[in-house]
């Protein structure tokens, strides 16, 4: 898993995605008004949301193995940065097209960002082995 300093800095950001990932996902199934201000009324709209629990919970597993395994470790930061772009700059649209969210959400805009250019600092800095020399 992590053995180096060097360990440390590649996969820091994966660790930190799946330490936050699984619990979101776990309420978006299960309670998601417990935490958020969402509603479900229909049965669509849970099976909706256990789908983008399912969605987070298969990404996870992969950036789990891209810490333990490290065939699957450029792997797992690509996926992580896509996921974490694609949240961020979803979020930044809808901060411009429908106002300010509550702390949570607009914290998670500036975590799933700062993850996102982690992982692209990952894959283009010249001391983590995946850039090109």
């Amino acid at each position: 898993m992590i053995k180096t300093k060097q360990d440390f800095i590649i996969k820091i950001h994966l660790i930190i995605s799946v330490l936050i990932v699984v619990p979101v996902s776990t309420f978006y199934g299960f309670n998601p008004d417990s935490q958020f201000d969402i509603h479900l009324d229909t049965i669509d709209e849970h099976n909706f949301f256990k789908a983008i629990m399912g969605l987070y919970l298969g990404f996870s597993t992969l950036w789990i193995l891209g810490i333990f395994k490290p065939t699957y470790l450029k792997t797992a930061i690509i996926t992580n940065m896509i996921f974490m772009f694609g949240l961020g700059f979803g979020r930044v649209l809808s901060l411009f097209l429908d106002g300010i969210p509550t702390f949570g959400y607009l914290f998670g805009t500036f975590a799933e960002l700062f993850l996102g250019f982690y992982g692209f600092w990952i894959l283009t800095n010249k001391n983590t082995n995946f850039a090109k020399k």
